[in-house]
């Protein structure tokens, strides 16, 4: 440290992690004026961008393709050499050549992520390729990344941010091979589509995945421990998508747990809790994951960990040390990347004087991309039960939507919560395709403490699905007594 004061010169920014916490709280430092440098092993854009959220919605958008076209004899379109419509999977005349799907969707993820690394370097981001870990509360050593000789590259800093991200759990008796037993960073390397896919775990990922690969063609068996999937969702939502994965054929077994995963001659088998073994080609374990905070110098650096080893931090991002901060999946808060990016955003804003505002989680969109979508906002049922809220509640199924009609969706509903007194907007569920683009209005109204008469009150385009949320709002017209 030279004589010259930390307000003389350009804060030193150094960000552990790409993924969205890293690069979005990296675009905040510069354009408050810091001096940034991005430690990043595998790429920008992290797990997000290379093996998470892009990969998968795309497998998952093309996935939809099939869903569309197995409903177009429902709309009386037909192949002219066609006759009389099958039923099933032999009503299928399009050929998933999943080498072609999988080349496309890492194609895409690396095109995001050198467009991220581009936006960077444009800013004047400093981008360091490797394994970051603490060195101490104003340190960050790179193992490997000094000079050709390959010595430690040792990084000063005035603030930290970790955005160090987490990686899928294994079972210890299902250990992933890379080709018949995988977790859903692998099925890209896949050349052709799994004749018969076990799914462990219904939760989002596992539910996500088993609905694509069921699109695809794949016969799918979705391993369920609780008694429905999406076993943390809307109830009403959840059991209307395990109805629509039974309904297009998918094997759904419940209230069990995979006790183990072993390859066969030619696939796979899965000994589940009660003693049945289910048979495939293929088992994908998707039963959560574990933030990637071991090994990285957090705890010798003072750095306070939860009891299941995510980085303690406040509604700033900041952890136990001053001067180091947290974002994104490393921090246990929501695993989504819109909370990663920001949390970063707010941690540079707090630590460079701008002005911030604490994180609130109530205005939170998630999205669920199964077929239908599941979007949620705000307080759930669950939620405000618990805290004894006096709230109202009104569903309208997606069937009474006049365009939803025109477009053959069968499956999905609108549900809002408001408080019984005030009428403000609590909460609300979409469950359709493109959820993720309705529930947008639901969370304005959730963010900005609308009521549902304002909601009500605005006019939607006739015919539309976003037509349902403003007529679920006029149910629950709030009168003042």
């Amino acid at each position: 440290m030279t004589n010259e004061t930390r307000a003389d010169r350009s804060t030193r920014i150094v960000i552990v992690g790409g993924g969205p916490g890293g690069y979005e709280s990296a675009l905040v430092a510069r354009r408050l004026g810091a001096e940034v440098t991005v430690v990043e092993q595998h790429g920008m854009g992290g797990a997000a961008v290379l093996t998470d959220v892009v990969p998968s919605k795309t497998l998952i958008a093309t996935a939809d393709w099939m869903t569309i076209a197995d409903r177009a004899s429902e709309l009386g379109i037909r192949l002219p050499a066609e006759s009389a419509p099958a039923e099933g999977a032999a009503a299928r005349r399009h050929i998933v050549d999943l080498e072609a799907v999988n080349t496309r969707v890492m194609a895409l993820a690396a095109a995001q992520s050198a467009d991220v690394r581009a936006r960077l370097e444009r800013e004047g981001v400093r981008i360091v390729v490797g394994t970051g870990r603490l060195d101490g509360p104003e340190r960050v050593v790179v193992d490997g990344a000094g000079t050709d000789d390959g010595s430690d590259l040792v990084l000063d800093a005035d603030v930290v941010l970790l955005a160090l991200g987490s990686t899928p759990r294994v079972l210890p008796t299902a250990q992933p091979d890379g080709e018949r037993i995988l977790t859903w960073t692998q099925l890209y390397n896949l050349k052709q589509l799994p004749e018969r896919l076990i799914v462990v775990g219904s939760g989002v990922t596992g539910a996500e995945f088993a609905g694509a690969y069921n699109a695809l063609g794949s016969d799918v068996v979705l391993v369920s421990s609780r008694d429905r999937v999406l076993p943390g969702e809307d109830p009403d939502a959840a059991e209307l998508l395990e109805d629509v994965f039974r309904a297009r054929g998918m094997t759904v077994v419940s209230r069990t747990r995979a006790e183990s995963a072993v390859r066969t001659e030619d696939g796979v088998e899965v000994t589940l809790s009660d003693g049945r073994v289910v048979q495939g080609s293929h088992v994908l374990v998707a039963v959560g994951s574990i933030p990637s905070t071991r090994g990285v110098g957090l705890e010798e650096s003072g750095v306070r960990l939860t009891a299941s080893g995510h980085v303690e931090v406040d509604k700033v991002s900041r952890t136990s040390v001053r001067g180091v901060y947290a974002a994104g999946d490393c921090t246990g808060v929501l695993p989504l990347a819109s909370v990663a990016a920001m949390q970063g955003r707010v941690a540079m804003s707090h630590a460079l004087g701008d002005a911030v505002s604490p994180l609130k989680l109530r205005g939170v969109a998630a999205n669920i991309f199964t077929a239908p979508e599941i979007a949620t906002v705000g307080y759930d049922e669950k939620q405000l039960r618990e805290q004894q809220s006096r709230y109202v509640t009104s569903m309208l199924p997606l069937t009474r939507n006049p365009r939803a009609k025109m477009l053959g969706m069968r499956d999905g509903f609108v549900k809002l919560f408001a408080h019984r007194d005030t009428g403000i907007v609590l909460g609300g569920v979409v469950v359709a395709p493109r959820a993720s683009e309705l529930i947008f209005p639901v969370a304005l109204a959730v963010s900005h403490r609308l009521t549902v008469d304002d909601v009500a009150s605005s006019f939607t385009v006739y015919p539309s699905l976003s037509g349902s949320i403003a007529e679920v709002a006029r149910m629950l017209h709030h009168r003042e007594v």
